[in-house]
């Protein structure tokens, strides 16, 4: 079974981002002044209570209601918000007490009403008690009393947890399950991101458009897959910085930056139909820096199969991302579902293989192996190399520290030479 869905709703604005946050206890969704800037359903797991007694949610901040979106995402935006409040269990739904009630809040209530959905009234940016005492008009919503509140200072915030869990509380509790696997999606902006997420989750999870830059948030999206739970994040597409315009595009870069962090494993997707980017290139670089397992998925390979050998140009991407060489190449096209679950399976692997562990032995057997295949050189100046013995002190990545006589003498070339080695020898071909 899955979590109760608990899905915050209203027109733009009104602070409903700010609330998920101020919920979830940190900052999930972009908040900021322009309207319309959530689009996606962005998610988040919260603990109704503590201890035993938690009940857990799954929250979710919707779009602004009845906005015109800039890039005529309009449509998709209303369908994402339809999808949230379908699938709820309880709806919050949020006006901002300050401009008393509009027409876009009398829209949202008319569309809660023909939902039948249990609901329950916010007044948000309640900031001072003159406030408070105009509350009075938004008993004609329909809702009952409203819980006055604000999440910009954190006020009567356990007020709202304590009434969801009160109009929880007829449901039997669902235990928490983790995921398995974090696989964060990245790539530059309409390389198939979303689209692959929405293929794999089984529906419209995240809005799908030929517009750039469509996702800003990063899209938590839970899946089943063989009888697991595994966490797919879909991050904005990641641009140059130099054509960052707006507040709104910094903090989307930097969440998919971040997301990558939080990640298990990561599938950088490629756009097929054009030639490798400096933004691809940079990509690579901040996986490996990361030390992060990846996938790198040939997205819209039905665009380029015909003109394309896959083996020249998993050739052609080695010599392009030397810093990823390790990693696994998968062809795949989104729209047309081609090899999507191997994207998955793939990155299965790879986690299983970063949380292996080799003993101490299996090391020492190994850099015999290696240095009778090829010592580091004698420098004039410096004592003769030595490895006196290998341990793995971490996984994810696996950590490997080599004690030696001369750290001077085991230069980056050699240094090299080692990693790539020991993912000849142990289970670790496919990793950093």
């Amino acid at each position: 079974m899955s979590l109760p869905i608990v899905s915050i709703v209203g027109r733009p604005n009104v602070g409903k981002s700010s609330l998920l946050n101020c919920l979830a206890g940190r900052r999930i969704s972009i908040v900021d002044p322009t309207p319309g800037v959530t689009r996606d359903r962005v998610s988040v797991t919260i603990a109704l209570g503590e201890g035993d007694d938690a009940r857990y949610v799954e929250l979710i901040d919707t779009g602004g209601m009845g906005i015109e979106d800039a890039d005529d995402l309009t449509e998709d935006v209303e369908s994402q918000i339809s999808f949230g409040i379908s699938d709820a269990a309880v709806v919050i739904f949020v006006v901002d007490a300050r401009e008393g009630i509009c027409a876009l809040d009398r829209h949202v209530a008319e569309k809660l009403r023909r939902q039948n959905k249990p609901v329950i009234l916010l007044a948000n940016k309640i900031d001072t008690p003159t406030v408070r005492s105009e509350l009075g008009e938004l008993n004609r919503l329909g809702f009952g009393e409203p819980l006055d509140i604000s999440a910009k200072h954190n006020r009567n915030i356990n007020e709202v947890l304590a009434r969801l869990a009160d109009t929880l509380a007829h449901l039997p509790p669902e235990p928490l399950r983790e995921p398995v696997l974090k696989l964060a999606v990245v790539g530059k902006r309409n390389a198939g991101k979303s689209t692959l997420i929405n293929a794999l989750a089984g529906e419209q999870r995240v809005i799908v458009s030929q517009t750039p830059g469509t996702t800003r948030d990063s899209v938590d999206v839970m899946i089943d897959h063989a009888g697991q739970k595994l966490l797919l994040i879909d991050t904005a597409g990641v641009k140059r910085k130099k054509k960052i315009a707006s507040d709104v595009e910094y903090y989307s870069q930097h969440r998919a930056l971040r997301s990558v962090r939080r990640a298990d494993v990561v599938a950088l997707m490629i756009d097929a139909s054009e030639p490798v980017s400096q933004i691809d290139k940079n990509l690579a670089g901040i996986i490996a820096d990361e030390f992060k397992p990846v996938v790198i998925v040939v997205n819209k390979w039905d665009l380029a199969r015909d003109t394309n050998d896959p083996e020249d140009y998993a050739d052609y991407f080695a010599k392009t991302f030397p810093s990823l060489s390790y990693a696994p190449i998968v062809m795949a096209s989104a729209t047309e579902g081609l090899n999507l679950r191997e994207t998955i399976g793939l990155g299965e692997q790879l986690f299983r293989q970063a949380q292996t562990r080799v003993t101490t032995g299996q090391l020492n057997t190994v850099i015999e192996a290696i240095l009778d295949k090829r010592g580091p050189s004698h420098r004039s100046g410096t004592r003769r190399p030595k490895i006196y013995y290998a341990s793995q002190v971490a996984v994810a990545p696996p950590t490997i520290v080599c004690f030696v006589n001369d750290v001077r003498s085991f230069d980056r070339s050699y240094q090299r030479f080692l990693v790539n080695q020991f993912r000849e020898y142990l289970p670790f071909e496919e990793i950093p």
